[in-house]
């Protein structure tokens, strides 16, 4: 009897890997040729395919067999990865309507709730959030002088607090993150934060563990099955306690606002926003409300903190490896600003080496090698392939160099 029950085990799981290998290949039918790409399995896809922990050298190592624009399944989603500079800047230059929507990705919609705000917003969601975004923050001075001037200030309190540990070792990660997310809070929330401010600490650490969860392989698994991760037990459950820590925080910084809201003299972000708010309330395909406010904000602080106090933070650890450069770099600024005043914007065309320096930290850190997921708006053609505008599985990667 065992070994019948164990045969109609093997039977069943047999019958079943069949059926969904059917069902991806049917999948990839389509009208006209799809990309090459690796056979997938079935439930797997071509998790297989990937080596070691970088997943963009892997992706990129297949570029080099099937070329530029291939195929791959990212466990039942088909993915076309484009790996050269070339079909990157065709895809979002030259065809940039056509990829202009926003690839699904679990674990951002969880982030989003749902597609909130302007980093997991599509359509004309986008379109609203994104164009009133960038013009309220260049009225609060991005890209302008005025925002420098909040650099220069901010810059300041950071030397400061380096300045206490007299000398000593330490963990610059916080210090970078605390004085860049200060600038942002200034335009923001209106008013910057003590470093040692309990709501501050907290933000922070949120947002540490959001982008420690979303780059683990917990947060990889995610993407590919949510519906499984959402009900076992694991470490990507406390990047969604971060999450909706970081929401509470905001919703009460927006409760301030609204009680303080004067509509003829906005202080900051936040109250542009609700101004907006009050005056779409009765425009029925508005896409200004609470929860919008909440996800817009927390995009800024995510966007803005991360990114640049990890090129800071690996740029000083580069520095350190190359000190010809970092004395270089010594030279060029007591020759151009000298030790009796802070730097200033005016200052980068007489800096052509730290312009460089800077440029080359950028390309060497990497960031995000991947990029932003897209995904195609309509069926279309590329470079003799068809792309298939599906709602929610069918993606490009986007990968330029590994070098």
């Amino acid at each position: 009897m065992e070994i019948i029950g164990a045969t109609t085990l093997l039977l069943i799981v047999c019958i079943v890997f069949i059926v969904l290998s059917i069902t991806q290949a049917r999948k990839g039918k389509s009208k006209g040729k799809l990309p090459p790409g690796p056979t997938p399995l079935p439930i797997l896809g071509n998790l297989f395919q990937f080596t070691g922990k970088d997943v963009f050298k892997s992706l990129y190592k297949l570029g080099e067999k099937y070329g530029p624009v291939y195929l791959l399944h990212m466990g039942m989603d088909p993915v076309v990865v484009l790996c050269s500079c070339d079909a990157v800047k065709e895809a979002l230059i030259s065809n940039a309507e056509d990829f202009g929507a926003r690839g699904h990705m679990p674990l951002l919609n969880r982030i989003t709730c749902g597609g909130q705000g302007v980093v997991g917003s599509n359509g004309e969601r986008w379109k609203q959030l994104r164009r009133f975004s960038l013009m309220t923050l260049r009225n609060f001075g991005m890209g302008k002088k005025s925002i420098a001037q909040r650099i220069q200030e901010e810059a300041q309190f950071l030397m400061n607090e380096l300045r206490k540990s007299k000398g000593q070792p330490l963990d610059p990660t916080f210090y970078f993150s605390k004085a860049v997310s200060n600038v942002i809070c200034s335009v923001v929330l209106g008013d910057r934060f003590e470093y040692e401010d309990k709501d501050f600490l907290t933000i922070l650490g949120f947002m540490n563990e959001i982008f420690k969860g979303f780059s683990s392989i917990w947060g990889q698994v995610y993407n590919l099955y949510p519906n499984v991760m959402d009900r076992i037990p694991g470490p990507h459950h406390k990047m969604f306690k971060a999450i909706d820590g970081i929401h509470e925080i905001i919703k009460k910084h927006v409760k301030r606002h609204k009680e303080t809201l004067d509509p003829n003299d906005p202080r900051d972000f936040i109250d542009c926003f609700l101004i907006k708010t009050e005056q779409e309330k009765d425009v029925p395909a508005s896409e200004f409300n609470t929860e919008a406010i909440v996800n817009t904000t927390f995009d800024l602080f995510g966007a803005g903190t991360e990114t640049v106090s990890t090129t800071l933070r690996y740029g000083f650890m580069i520095l350190l490896k190359y000190p010809d450069v970092e004395e270089r770099l010594h030279q060029e600024i007591d020759n151009v600003i000298g030790r009796d005043r802070t730097p200033c914007i005016e200052d980068r065309p007489q800096m052509p080496y730290m312009d460089a320096v800077i440029h080359e930290i950028q390309r060497f850190i990497d960031l995000l090698p991947l990029g932003v997921p897209r995904k195609a708006t309509q069926d279309l053609k590329f470079r003799d392939y068809f792309i298939p505008e599906v709602k929610n599985n069918f993606f490009l990667l986007l990968i330029i160099d590994v070098t």
